[in-house]
């Protein structure tokens, strides 16, 4: 069994949800610093996220960071100049990339089904993911039912926030624009795996390989 296999999931991703509007705002201090612990006393000292604890001003800033850290510089000037449903693309795979668990199961579940052009994403889906994932992470079988519960409703909430969801449980075809289509792709291999889209795979992997 590899590394990467024997290592634990990360699922921290509960506190809050896609984080769009605290993404922006926190990037927007980070493109005035360069530094994420600068960034991090600026967000956190000024209660720019307007948290109603100093625990969850520290729990909600130290989430947004690691998200974001997700992405380049280039993308974070992307997200301060996005529009809301840039933004939104941009947030959801930091998510993916900063969490195996999301990133496994938009490219495995979400992707797939509307690949194959079902229409639906509902619990039984993301339960038969979980339930598969415990080959590899075995941890997964220690989780409460009232955690699996939690992690459900963020990731759906998370999917709902970034517009891949509807409220009924149809899954959204993902409209990206062409700057943010071309910044998943110049990752390797394409983060354009994490949408549920037809936008194909082209030059930009090429040139990275």
């Amino acid at each position: 069994m590899s590394e990467q296999a024997r290592s634990r999931f990360a699922l921290s991703f509960t506190t809050g949800a896609l984080l769009a509007r605290e993404g922006e705002l926190v990037a927007e201090v980070y493109l005035d610093h360069r530094n994420w612990n600068a960034t991090r006393a600026h967000v956190i000292d000024n209660n720019l996220l307007q948290a109603r604890t100093s625990s969850s001003n520290l729990r909600i800033t130290r989430e947004t960071i690691q998200r974001l850290s997700m992405l380049s510089d280039n993308e974070l000037e992307l997200l301060a100049d996005a529009s809301p449903t840039e933004q939104r693309h941009l947030m959801w795979a930091a998510a993916c990339r900063r969490y195996d668990f999301i990133g496994d199961f938009a490219e495995e579940v979400l992707r797939e089904r509307f690949l194959l052009l079902s229409p639906g994403l509902n619990i039984d889906d993301f339960d038969r993911f979980l339930t598969g994932k415990t080959l590899w992470h075995p941890e997964l079988d220690d989780l409460k039912p009232s955690t699996r519960q939690k992690l459900r409703q963020t990731l759906f909430r998370m999917l709902h926030e970034a517009g891949l969801r509807s409220p009924n449980g149809e899954i959204v075809p993902a409209l990206l624009s062409d700057r943010v289509a071309e910044a998943m792709e110049r990752r390797v291999p394409s983060d354009l795996r994490f949408f549920p889209t037809t936008t194909p795979f082209t030059q930009f992997n090429n040139e990275v390989q």
